[in-house]
């Protein structure tokens, strides 16, 4: 261990200031530690959204992944529809070998292309009109048979919102459709039912989406809309929640993937990606049943993992995050730890290291992951908070780190369920987390900095087109808290307006290091 000051960072995700306060379970909450802080302690309120996180407009919800690069990396990259965007416009995505593959695949075999992805405009994991780009540039690329793959969102925008994108996609593969061009909507379910799993979290998921996607079973329908409206009925989920479908023609499923066919998973980002994407490249899988390798020419819209390269065909470049604060500790020397449990552990380690699966240095990185609960976040809202709190504690009294970063997830995760009562004691579960370590970092002369990646639970409800109260289930455009405390040392935020970027020269200024001159100012 150093001479220098140890600093501990914590990322409450999800937990923003409401502007609306509809559905603020943050205020709603019993918070005392954190409105102490807020009252007595150096603090500004973050942009953590839109062009402080590199999506293209400040209507754009940040998000963990974008929040935790910027947070990391202390500059502000292009980032998920942005950057397909740019690749879009410049022509670029349709110049790539891997989009020139998949259509020359279908063409010379007389295949089927199928694209496979979540059916929104949320621009978290993807957006529609990227998808009814590539529909009408495969005609014009000649293909002939196309079959979509729908993932239902309600998540990333209004919880029951699902009918009208598959409208619009519908309307639009109408509008394509003639003798040399035959597309429709294949199959399709929740997001959080099939398919988009993250983290390994449970491959059950992803069984399930190869079952439907690929080998056509499950039930069967005419048209996803029948299958969006009878699962309704039937069970009265929100669009996130509906069971798999498959749509069925004469009892036989209209869009099974086979072995000569090109698929296009049409998400940008990559946590929920990564494991679909295993099952169409791998020789060698064992996490479920899926018989050989297929043989289709797969292709993700990105390499949604740079270090272990999946997958291995994709149609947009990564952003190239070089000089993150990563780097600059170990370059000083400066040993790191970075712990939480499983929903949010590749944001500690992969997202902040630049979308780096490795370390920069095994020596002074370590990494510690917490298996999360295998349930609905909103049956056990207090998460792992408590283990995270004992981990972080653990490495504060162990003496060996110079910087310490932790991420709650709480806010976020048991936010996305929609629940409020759940989320309000997850919020309370982090504040919990809060007391206990502001203690140990007086005892230990720590400082502590508190922030979030972005807003959820902070706005649980909305008002529709009609001007009717609903259920928010998506992120919300909220600034973030940026808090440092510190028994013995009194720091002053310099007046100004700052984002996620801000925070790791923060650190470095704190740590008493040079930040490089590509990064945002530091706050103090």
């Amino acid at each position: 261990m150093t001479n220098r000051k140890q600093v501990v960072l914590v990322v409450m995700d999800g937990v923003g200031f409401s502007k609306t306060g509809l559905g603020d379970a943050v205020t709603t909450a019993n918070t005392p530690v954190l409105n102490e802080m807020l009252k007595s302690c150096p603090n500004t309120r973050l942009k953590a959204h839109g062009t402080a996180v590199g999506l293209p407009s400040d209507d754009d919800m940040g998000n963990s992944e974008v929040g935790h690069n910027a947070l990391g990396c202390g500059q502000i990259y292009s980032q998920g529809a942005k950057l397909v965007n740019e690749s879009i416009e410049s022509g670029k995505m349709f110049e790539s070998d891997s989009w020139k593959d998949a259509l020359a695949n279908v063409k010379n075999n007389d295949s089927v292309l199928h694209f496979l992805g979540l059916l929104s405009d949320g621009n978290v994991h993807s957006n529609i009109s990227h998808l009814l780009t590539m529909l009408k540039k495969a005609k014009e690329d000649g293909a002939k048979e196309v079959r979509v793959h729908i993932l239902l969102d309600g998540r990333d925008v209004p919880a029951t919102s699902a009918l009208q994108y598959v409208k619009q996609l519908e309307d639009c593969l109408a509008e394509l459709s003639d003798d040399s061009f035959h597309a429709i909507i294949a199959s399709g379910g929740g997001r959080m039912k099939v398919t988009m799993d993250r983290y390994q979290a449970n491959w059950g998921m992803v069984e399930l989406g190869w079952n439907t996607h690929v080998k056509g079973e499950g039930r069967q329908f005419e048209n996803a809309t029948e299958a969006i409206e009878a699962y309704r009925k039937e069970l009265d989920v929100i669009d996130q929640d509906l069971p798999a479908f498959v749509i069925a023609k004469d009892g036989k499923a209209v869009g099974p993937i086979t072995e000569k066919d090109s698929v296009i998973l049409f998400n940008f980002r990559g946590d929920r990606a990564l494991e679909i994407s295993m099952a169409f490249d791998y020789e060698d899988f064992n996490y479920f049943n899926r018989g050989p390798k297929l043989g289709c020419y797969y292709a993700g819209m990105l390499e949604y993992d740079g270090d272990l390269h999946i997958p291995t065909h994709y149609l947009v470049n990564p952003p190239e995050i070089k000089n993150t604060l990563s780097e600059l500790l170990v370059n000083a020397g400066l040993s790191q730890y970075a712990v939480s449990e499983t929903q949010k552990y590749g944001h500690v380690t992969y997202f902040w290291n630049g979308n780096r699966s490795s370390k920069f240095s095994e020596e002074l990185e370590t990494f510690k992951e917490i298996p999360s609960d295998n349930v609905s976040f909103d049956e056990r809202p207090w998460m792992k908070s408590a283990e995270i709190t004992d981990d972080v504690i653990e490495a504060i009294k162990s003496e060996k780190y110079d910087f310490i970063r932790c991420n709650f997830p709480n806010g976020d995760m048991v936010g996305h369920t929609g629940n409020f009562d759940a989320t309000v004691t997850g919020v309370e579960a982090v504040d919990l987390g809060l007391a206990r370590l502001i203690k140990v970092c007086d005892e230990y002369n720590v400082t502590l900095l508190v922030t979030a990646d972005h807003g959820n639970a902070d706005e649980m409800l909305e008002k529709n087109k009609k001007g009717e109260i609903q259920v928010r289930t998506a992120h919300s455009l909220n600034p973030v808290p940026f808090i440092i405390y510190d028994k013995k040392n009194t720091y002053t935020i310099k007046e100004g307006e700052y984002g996620l970027a801000n925070v790791a020269g923060t650190v470095a200024s704190i740590l008493g290091l040079k930040a490089p001159e590509c990064w945002e100012a530091s706050m103090i």
